[in-house]
């Protein structure tokens, strides 16, 4: 099932393996029904529309799986029809999957209850928020019971090998991963984020432990001394450090994290901008909006509008 805006990417990771087993092994050992709401067309996040797809209320416990298809984040919804059914099929034993926002719609139908799931991880801190119930996991997929959740885009791809390889085989989920010339499928338990160090090459020590130093004080910033005598280096080597490989001194660096985290909050949460401000280490609302304005040519009501 897909709903408006999903990815597109995230829909091919997880069904494209399905279609592909097939071809390998020579016989159906899937078979897809694609399911709309209300059975009407469902436009993409690239706004390619996909064609109407059977109308999801007609979808009936005698699915073996249910695949939602979502976008994250998943905008405020009141298909209460729609919930509605989805707990229906689960309380009829039929396996649920979310992919992407896809999460988030399972998890608002109450079905994700009890059960570990991930979702995209700039969705974290929002979801943990509005579902103390799920029990929330940074795994790149989630496989429990029933219940298979994963951060969308190619981690779609990996949950589907595994459950390739838990049905069938890894034989035959190797022969899939060939085809689609993947070095390895990851594990579950991979973070989804890529590690500090691989997005700053070769940078040296200190400047990735200065980086990580930043991210873990959001809401109270260090300043650059406190920084450099938390590296145990000068001020001065650690502005160097900041211009040779990021071409920023400290302070513009640490700015744009703060703010990029706050437009992510304004996108992502129902927080008022003035917990959002406070969330990231500005002293006041007007300052906030000043420097959100400066920065992103908007201000945070404007961004949210």
């Amino acid at each position: 099932m897909t709903l408006p805006g999903f990815s597109l990417l995230a829909q091919a990771c997880a069904l494209e393996p399905l279609m592909v087993v097939n071809q390998l092994a020579g016989q159906r050992l899937y078979r897809l029904q694609a399911f709309t709401v209300a059975g009407k067309e469902v436009a993409s996040m690239a706004d390619i529309s996909q064609a109407a797809g059977t109308p999801f209320e007609l979808a009936s416990s005698e699915l073996d799986m249910l695949i939602v298809c979502a976008p994250s984040p998943l905008p405020a919804m009141h298909e209460s029809a729609l919930l509605g059914h989805l707990r229906l099929l689960g309380r009829s034993g039929v396996v649920l999957v979310g992919v992407g926002g896809g999460t988030e719609l399972l998890a608002r139908a109450g079905v994700l209850d009890g059960y570990r799931a991930t979702l995209p991880w700039q969705r974290f801190a929002a979801f943990t928020r509005a579902f103390p119930r799920v029990r929330l996991t940074q795994q790149l997929f989630e496989i429990d019971r029933d219940r298979l959740t994963c951060g969308g885009g190619t981690a779609a791809m990996d949950m589907m090998m595994t459950l390739i390889a838990s049905h069938h085989g890894n034989e035959l989920a190797e022969r899939v991963s060939e085809h689609f010339v993947l070095e390895r499928v990851r594990m579950a338990d991979e973070p989804q984020q890529v590690p500090l160090r691989s997005r700053l090459g070769h940078a040296p020590a200190s400047l990735v432990d200065a980086v990580m130093l930043m991210e873990a004080n959001i809401e109270e910033p260090l300043t650059t001394h406190e920084l450099a005598e938390h590296l145990g280096i000068s001020r001065r080597q650690l502005e160097r450090l900041f211009k040779k490989y990021l071409q920023a001194v400290p302070g513009r660096y640490y700015l744009d994290l703060r703010l990029k985290e706050a437009r992510r909050l304004l996108r992502e949460s129902d927080l008022p901008a003035g917990e959002i401000a406070m969330k990231t280490g500005f002293s006041s609302p007007a300052h906030f909006s000043t420097a959100y304005r400066n920065h992103f040519g908007a201000t945070p009501r404007e961004e949210r509008l």
